[in-house]
């Protein structure tokens, strides 16, 4: 084997492409609202609805931390929007699994943040 041979195999073509962070938000909230579309869907399972749900909420927490930190570089105005975002989904997901609401404003709030990932106009 040739040292050019290793050097493509080390270094070549890659079986996933590189992501970007946005690309890895995008691609979280996309899986995250497929599970949720499912729920939301008659016939879905308790279980299913849960653990969307549940795997949503821990998203929006972890985003709630992360613009709560000194350290986020986000403008003030975006991370404070973040943050509210978080404490709808909370709120939401609690009426969801007490009263039986419609699921879909979690869906579109994750739809909206998406659009902003891919930095289309009026996302906000």
């Amino acid at each position: 084997m040739n040292t050019s041979h290793l050097a493509h195999s080390a270094y070549g073509q890659t079986t996933s492409p590189v992501r970007t962070d946005r690309g890895m938000e995008h691609a979280i909230f996309e899986q995250i609202n497929v599970r949720l579309t499912q729920a939301s869907k008659p016939g879905s399972s308790v279980k299913e609805k849960i653990s969307a749900i549940h795997d949503n909420r821990r998203l929006w927490t972890l985003l709630a931390s992360d613009v709560a930190s000194e350290d986020n570089l986000l403008p003030q105005a975006l991370r404070a929007q973040i943050f509210f975002l978080c404490e709808f989904t909370l709120a939401h997901s609690r009426k969801i699994l007490n009263d039986g609401v419609s699921i879909a404003p979690l869906i579109e709030v994750n739809t909206a943040v998406m659009r902003g990932l891919r930095g289309e106009a009026g996302s906000t």
